[in-house]
């Protein structure tokens, strides 16, 4: 049976990282620019799953469980800024435009 302080620690992660997924949802929809946007879902979208995945790999209490969710937590961390890094070299080479009051684009060479 999970402890009071293990319940609590696992309800504050769970809600720490629902708060970062949707900081990164509004982030989809408030923010000016496709780089903008990529930039809020690669980092708040990674860190929210990343917190979720741990706590209920933490809540399972199963040894097998918390192994899969830490390979999740890994392949997120690994993937999702590279993914984001790559299709937004991508995006800027086809000519997608950054935002009007951005000031420096370090793509141009």
């Amino acid at each position: 049976m999970i402890t009071l302080l293990a319940a609590l620690a696992i309800a504050a992660l769970m809600v720490v990282g629902a708060l970062f997924s949707l900081i990164a949802a509004i982030g989809l929809n408030r923010l000016p620019d496709l780089y903008t946007r990529m930039h809020a879902a690669s980092k708040a979208g990674t860190v929210g799953s990343g917190l979720l995945l741990l706590a209920v790999g933490l809540h399972a209490a199963d040894v097998a469980t918390f192994g899969r969710a830490l390979a999740g937590i890994v392949f997120f961390v690994l993937t999702a800024p590279v993914s984001a890094h790559l299709l937004a070299r991508a995006a800027h080479k086809v000519g997608y435009r950054l935002w009007c009051e951005s000031v420096r684009d370090d793509m141009i060479r």
